[in-house]
């Protein structure tokens, strides 16, 4: 297969409106920077907390729709042992989103903190809360890995782009228009790649349902034709784990620093429950695409395309079944478009997890516990300098697993067992201290590997067709 011009120069198109809009972004940035009574530094982190409601919606939305959730739903869907039954992140992160209007925030949003650590460091101190940094910005950058393996691998199959230089390039088109404007390019670069994802992967649904060599959905969602139903079973020994795995998605998301820089920007508290809610709604809707895309690919006689036999998950390439999908089930010009909805929500992710992890290393590594005394003006190049790092190490983790599921299980598993308690506990519980955090925060190292081991391996075994119950 020769290099796809034609979308090669469509993704080009792209980037450019994206740079376009981070430039224009930046110099709103600035004009706030000039306006604004306080230091540069907030209005970087956080729009100079004057995010309206429609942006908020926007860039809420679009950090949770990457290349994990589109490529990862469409896997889960299509592989089988899994299903549409342990598939539901859109569900789930409505639920985040719901939980996070109801209890979160407006308390966070009332006492304008800078990130969601801030309460941390005044309950427990600027030392003890250095540890529960790390654990964050870890999320964040294996958030960038996520987002960017899901473009990298779609590029590689699609435009037959070597993926080494779909993952940096991408990389630094998001590195670039975030340094330029902070999250005021961030938020207003979300409106055009949620619209454009949005769009596009709603266009790529009637070609794929109409393929010839594919089955009726509806009827192989519940009988075995080329594989088993994609919707999915769920065995009587297996409902607690899909409980916990709800759980670890709902709720761990509700503790990932990106969520709350989106509440924290709001231009109220009102606003910030609001955007939440709007989202909430915003998201369920999204998710189905990549649903039928994976119900299409279970239900596709794939000796009877190019790609031939035998089916992607019995080559280990299950995790590539969205970009193989448009590929071989839609025409070239359709298959470009998906690209573009695959670039857009990766691209709307990867510069908030890299403006997430630098606002808390930043603000509460940096600033609270190594320079105190650091200047406005030596801020701003610690921001940069993060942005930068964080840009670097999240790509060259990609080059180390295939497996979209694999980063996006880690990363909430992380956020689940190791932040999520401890943010409960320093806003809603006044009994808590440092000797207390300390104790939990041992217990959530060791105890949750088993489990976090589990949904590691299990991805791992279905990649080379270990099939274990």
């Amino acid at each position: 297969m020769a290099l796809n011009i034609p979308g090669v120069v469509a993704v080009v198109v792209f980037y450019i409106l994206i740079l376009g809009t981070g430039v224009w972004a930046a110099r709103k940035s600035r004009q706030a920077e000039r306006k604004s009574h306080g230091d540069r530094t907030e209005v970087v982190l956080l729009g100079d907390r004057n995010i309206s409601l429609l942006v908020g919606v926007f860039t809420m939305t679009a950090t949770w729709v990457g290349g994990g959730f589109i490529l990862g739903i469409a896997e889960a869907v299509y592989t089988p042992k899994m299903g549409l039954v342990w598939a539901l992140m859109p569900i789930q992160y409505s639920v985040s989103f719901i939980i996070g209007g109801l209890f979160f925030a407006k308390p966070m949003r009332d006492k304008k903190y800078i990130t969601m650590m801030d309460p941390f460091q005044i309950k427990y101190g600027r030392v003890l809360s250095g540890a529960l940094v790390l654990p964050s910005v870890l999320v964040d950058v294996l958030w960038v890995s996520c987002t960017l393996l899901g473009l990298g691998a779609t590029m590689s199959v699609i435009l037959d782009l070597p993926y080494v230089y779909s993952a940096w390039i991408s990389s630094a088109v998001a590195i670039i228009y975030t340094l330029l404007g902070g999250l005021y390019s961030v938020a207003y670069t979300d409106v055009i790649q949620l619209s454009l994802a949005f769009f596009s992967l709603w266009l790529c649904v009637p070609f794929l349902l109409l393929s010839p060599t594919s089955a009726n959905i509806a009827h192989t969602a519940f009988n075995h034709t080329f594989q088993e139903p994609w919707i999915g079973t769920l065995e009587q020994d297996k409902v607690w784990k899909w409980i916990d795995d709800f759980l670890m998605l709902g709720l761990g998301s509700v503790s990932f620093q990106s969520f709350h820089q989106r509440t924290l920007s709001a231009s109220s508290s009102r606003t910030a429950q609001l955007t939440c809610y709007a989202a909430a709604l915003v998201i369920a809707i999204l998710g189905i695409p990549s649903i039928l895309v994976g119900a299409v690919a279970a239900s596709t006689d794939w000796n009877l395309t190019l790609y031939g036999s035998p089916p992607p998950h019995l080559r280990g390439e299950h995790s590539l079944v969205l970009p193989l999908t448009l590929q071989y089930l839609t025409p070239s010009y359709i298959s470009i478009i998906g690209i573009g909805a695959v670039a857009a929500a990766v691209m709307s992710s990867t510069d908030s997890g890299l403006l997430s992890a630098t606002s808390v290393f930043s603000s509460n590594i940096y600033k609270n516990v190594l320079r105190k005394q650091a200047s406005d003006y030596e801020m701003q190049w610690v921001i940069r300098v993060t942005v930068v790092v964080v840009g670097l190490v999240g790509t060259s983790i990609t080059f180390y697993t295939n497996s979209t599921l694999v980063l996006w299980i880690l990363g909430a598993d992380i956020s689940y067992t190791l932040i999520f308690p401890h943010l409960v506990s320093v806003l809603f519980f006044k009994v808590t201290n440092g000797y207390g955090a300390t104790v939990g925060y041992v217990i959530g190292l060791t105890i949750p590997q088993p489990a976090t081991a589990d949904h590691v391996t299990m991805v791992v075994a279905w990649g080379s067709q270990v099939f274990t119950d």
